[in-house]
Order: structure tokens, then C-alpha cells, then sequence
């Protein structure tokens, strides 16, 4: 076809498929036309463009990673062919291919910026599911302890329902016993009433036969007998009415020791009885608490899970604190040394130290505090002083022998921080005293794990009180004794004590240290002590003793200018 001209064989191309499903009932006239439209051959440059586009198919390998985007390439070289054949439509072509290029460049970036999401995706299911399968692992465990305690109930409950039943068969045999035993003195009873029937009967008749033989002796008269036969026989009313009065009083009236033996009988039955009934409402009340307390476990594992649930949710993930082995001087094995035994927030502080006294390594020279009154006797200098660089084990090593001489020297009344700076000119003349000073500082400071730095730091600073070295103790004053028994003695007999009791020791341990337990606690107070039932040591023994032993702290040190609650204590 001529260039920039439409081709009208693709409407013919697709008026076959159509007339092939045409039925073959119409005219023959309109059969001959429909088979020469069949027959217009395809246009020359639709073919070399189909032809060279599976060629180029062809010598394409599919099987590649990228296998669509080599596919799409003879697609996009025919379309730009057939858009330079057609300079008519090639703008709207153009653009139209363009909106296309754009759209798959925005596809393509769109999902190489989602790989790394797929990835993550991907790594945060495979440790969520490891949570699930370690939790659900953890949870069987606590779900075959309940099964086996829901089986102990049932089985508590079996045994109490058996117990129940026993009980109940007991109660019915006790009340038939006593149904027996009323019934057997219903019939005493009756035949009480028959005997004294009886004896009554054979009683008139012996009276009778007493007469008669009274009356054959005497020979009384006939008229004295009748009347006295009247009497008798009005008595013998009287009689009976009185006995039939007391058989209706008494008639039911048993021996009164068969009475106290069946009332303590029933008595001892009825407080059986009662005890079986308690211990019963006890264990049914057992029974009912144990379902309630059952029944609250199992709503507070509910509770549990959900709650793990949400916080599995909502947690954040806890540091890796190996990585911190890349940057420590001595890599992983001193990094191990130095975190064992440590909570995060120690680890922090422990981190912390290790680049401050890095940086601490990097400065050649310190600026200087100046000379004003609220600036420390050993740091006022005005100017840079020079870093001394030492070591921590110099640092320890010159510390304990500030302290030693302290201590040695009794007599000297001076506080810490001046001693420390006349201790320094000492030694290392009045030049070089504040680079001593200043280095010696910034050690303490920065590092605050090492107990024999930080407890001098904050005996320097301040923030715990400083004992003050005094004479050799008397022999008249009491180790421990305080308060009003001190008051007895005079004045000039009392030096400000070098006694520190056992009390105030473990106070200021709790103080110092409130994260301290009772064992390591026990543990200090004896290695200050060093002896069994002491009740104070001096000061400056215990210090000595303190400073010489591995004595550390088990909470967080505190922040910088912050002020311990115990001060002066």
C-alpha cells in the first residue's frame, strides 16, 4: 500500500471470520462476491512486517529472567516502523507510544523499589512465624499443666461426689436404725401397759381372797361388809381413775436410763452429723473455689495471650548489641567480657564509656574551668591544659594511692578535694598538677563502671559524703555507741567518731546502691567488717577494706549533675 495511506485488507481480513460463520443458504450472487473479497491478498509491508517480527521472535531466548522485556523489543521496533511509514499519524502515534515508554519506566522503578519491601516482607513473616512456632512451643507446656490440673480437679471431684454418696448411705442407715429402735420401744411400751394391766388384775384379786378369808375369821356382820365393800370399792375408782390419769400422763414415758442412753446415742450421731455436714459444705466450698479459681486462670491466659498478642504487635524489636563488638577496641571477645551480666541500660552506659574515653584519647588539650569560687579547688585554672593520656589502670593505680595516703594520714583534717590537689603538687610539682588534675577528672567522669573511679568521683564531687580521718580512737569510747550514751561523757573526751556502726553502714550501701539485694549486701558488710559480732569498724578500715575488695554497683550509676537523695549521710 502507498505510504501514509490506510489499508482497507484488515476490514476485509476481518469480514472473513465473519463470513465464515455465515449460514450457506444465500443468493448466488452474493456467494461469488464474499469469495472474491477472500481472495485480495494482504498488503506487501503488513507481510514484511509480520515476517520480520517472528524472526526476530525466533531468535529470541525465552527462557532468560527477563524473557518479557526481550519479547516486547521487535513489538516496539515493528511499532515505530509502522509509525515512521505513516507520517499522517505519527504525532498521535507518537505520543501514544511515548505514554506507553513512561508508563512501563514507572512500572519497572515502582516494583525495583518494592523488591527490597518483598524481601523485608518476607524476612519479617519468617521471624514472625519462628515468634508463633517458639511461642506456640512454649504455650504446650503450659496447656498440658492445665489438662493435668483440670484432670487433678475431676478427679478431686469424683472422689468428693463418692465421699458425698457415702455419706448419704451412712445418714440413711443411722435414720433406720433409729426408726428400729423407736418401733422396738413402741412395743415395750404396750407391753409396759399390758403387765401393769395385769398386775393391777392379780393385786384386786389377792384383796379379794383377803377379805373372804378375813370375813371367814371374824364372822363379821353382812351389813359391815357391804359397806365396807362400798368403800373399797370407791377407793379402788379412785385408784383406777388416778392410774388411768397417770397412764395418760406417763404413758409414753420410757426408763430414764434407757432415755439418757438413746439421747446420747442420737447426741453423738447428730454431732457426727454436724461434722460431716461442715467438712461436706467446706469441700463443696473448696470445690466451688477451685472452678472460680480455675475459671479466672483460664480467663487471665486468655487475657495473656491476647495481651502477648498485642504487644507482639506493637513491640519494638530489642538492639543487637554484637554489632557493637565492630566498634569496641578488642572486638568481640572483649566486647563479650564487658557485657556479661549487664541490662540494656547498663550496656548503654558501658558504650557509652567506651567512645567517651576514645574521644577522651583524641584530645590533646582540656579548657580550662577558670578561678571562680563555685569551680573546684583542683580544677580552677584558666587557660588549656594539657591531656596527660593515661591509662585506666594508671588512673585506678594513682586513685588508691591518693586514698592510702589519705587514710595513713590520721591527723590530716583537710577534705577530699584538697588533698587531692595538694597530694597532685606533691608529686608532680605545682606545673604539672593540673594537667594531672584535669586528665585524672575526665577519666573519673567518663568512666563509670570501674567502682574504684566512680566512688571517688562522687566522693570528690559531692555527691557522697566524705569521711573525715580523725585520731586513733580512745580506749573509753564504745564502738557503736551513739546518742544519748555519748551524751554522758564531757565534751573533751568525744572526738567527731572514726567508728562507723554496722546501721548506718548497711543505710549508706542502700543509699549509695538502692538496686543492692540482701546478698550482695551481707557480702560487703562482711568484707568491711572482717570480723563476727563487730557492731561498727572505722572508717577508714572499712574505706581500705572497700577499695582493696571487688566491691560493685548492681543499679545504674546516676546522671550527670544529678544529686544523690542521701547526701551528708
Amino acid at each position: 500500500s502507498a505510504r501514509g495511506h490506510w489499508s482497507t485488507w484488515p476490514a476485509f481480513g476481518c469480514g472473513q471470520t465473519i463470513l465464515g460463520n455465515h449460514k450457506p443458504c444465500c443468493a448466488p450472487e452474493e456467494r461469488d462476491n464474499k469469495q472474491a473479497l477472500l481472495t485480495i491478498p494482504k498488503p506487501q509491508y503488513l507481510e514484511e512486517l509480520e515476517s520480520y517480527l517472528r524472526k526476530e521472535l525466533q531468535s529470541l531466548d525465552l527462557t532468560e529472567k527477563n524473557a518479557q522485556e526481550l519479547k516486547l523489543q521487535p513489538y516496539r521496533e515493528i511499532f515505530e516502523f509502522f509509525i515512521d511509514s505513516f507520517k499522517t499519524y505519527k504525532p498521535l502515534l507518537s505520543a501514544i507510544k511515548n505514554e506507553y515508554e513512561v508508563t512501563l519506566a514507572h512500572q519497572k522503578k515502582t516494583i525495583r523499589s518494592l523488591e527490597p519491601l518483598k524481601a523485608m516482607v518476607t524476612t519479617v513473616s519468617e521471624e514472625c512465624t519462628r515468634r508463633i512456632l517458639a511461642l506456640q512451643e512454649k504455650e504446650k507446656d503450659e496447656i498440658y499443666l492445665l489438662k493435668q490440673e483440670k484432670q487433678h480437679l475431676l478427679k478431686f471431684i469424683d472422689n468428693m461426689k463418692e465421699e458425698k454418696s457415702s455419706l448419704q448411705t451412712q445418714v440413711e442407715y443411722l435414720q433406720a436404725s433409729v426408726a428400729e429402735e423407736y418401733t422396738r420401744y413402741l412395743n415395750q411400751h404396750d407391753a409396759h401397759k399390758l403387765l401393769l394391766a395385769k398386775l393391777n388384775e392379780m393385786h384386786h384379786e389377792r384383796l379379794d381372797m383377803t377379805r373372804r378369808q378375813a370375813q371367814d375369821v371374824k364372822g363379821e356382820d353382812v351389813v359391815k361388809l357391804t359397806l365396807a365393800l362400798k368403800v373399797a370399792r370407791q377407793d379402788l375408782t379412785k385408784a383406777q381413775v388416778k392410774l388411768n390419769k397417770m397412764i395418760a400422763d406417763y404413758g409414753d414415758v420410757v426408763p430414764r436410763r434407757d432415755f439418757e442412753s438413746l439421747e446420747k446415742k442420737y447426741s453423738d450421731l447428730l454431732q457426727e452429723m454436724n461434722i460431716l455436714r461442715k467438712d461436706f459444705d467446706r469441700l463443696h466450698k473448696e470445690y466451688e473455689t477451685l472452678l472460680e479459681i480455675h475459671r479466672e486462670t483460664e480467663q487471665e491466659r486468655d487475657n495473656f495471650c491476647a495481651e502477648l498478642q498485642r504487644v507482639q504487635q506493637n513491640c519494638t524489636p530489642r538492639p543487637d548489641w554484637e554489632k557493637c563488638s565492630e566498634v569496641i577496641s578488642g572486638g568481640a571477645e572483649r566486647w563479650d567480657g564487658l557485657a556479661v551480666g549487664k541490662t540494656s541500660e547498663q550496656l548503654v552506659d558501658v558504650l557509652l564509656e567506651e567512645i567517651g574515653t576514645a574521644a577522651l584519647k583524641e584530645i590533646n588539650v582540656f579548657p580550662g574551668w577558670g578561678k571562680g569560687g563555685n569551680v573546684p579547688v583542683y580544677l580552677r585554672h584558666e587557660g588549656e591544659v594539657k591531656n596527660k593520656k593515661l591509662t585506666k589502670k594508671d588512673v585506678v593505680n594513682i586513685l588508691k594511692d591518693i586514698w592510702k595516703e589519705k587514710i595513713a594520714l590520721e591527723q590530716q583534717r583537710s577534705s577530699l578535694p584538697e588533698f587531692f590537689l595538694s597530694y597532685l603538687q606533691k608529686k608532680f610539682g605545682d606545673a604539672a598538677a593540673m594537667e594531672w588534675s584535669y586528665t585524672l577528672y575526665e577519666n573519673m567522669r567518663l568512666c563509670r563502671s570501674n567502682h574504684v573511679l566512680s566512688s571517688f568521683y562522687d566522693i570528690l564531687t559531692g555527691k557522697v559524703g566524705s569521711p573525715r580521718p580523725t585520731a586513733a580512737p580512745r580506749p573509753d569510747i564504745v564502738p557503736g555507741e551513739t546518742g544519748s550514751r555519748q551524751g554522758k561523757r564531757s565534751s573533751a573526751e568525744q572526738p567527731h567518731l572514726s567508728f562507723l556502726p554496722l546501721d548506718d553502714l548497711k543505710a549508706a550501701f542502700c543509699s549509695i546502691d538502692p538496686d543492692i539485694h540482701d546478698q550482695m549486701l551481707e557480702t560487703y558488710l562482711d568484707l568491711a567488717l572482717q570480723a563476727g559480732g563487730e557492731g561498727a569498724v572505722a572508717v577508714e578500715t572499712a574505706l581500705e577494706r572497700l577499695l582493696a575488695g571487688d566491691v560493685r554497683r548492681v543499679g545504674p550509676a546516676p546522671r550527670e549533675g544529678s544529686t544523690a537523695s542521701s547526701e551528708g549521710e
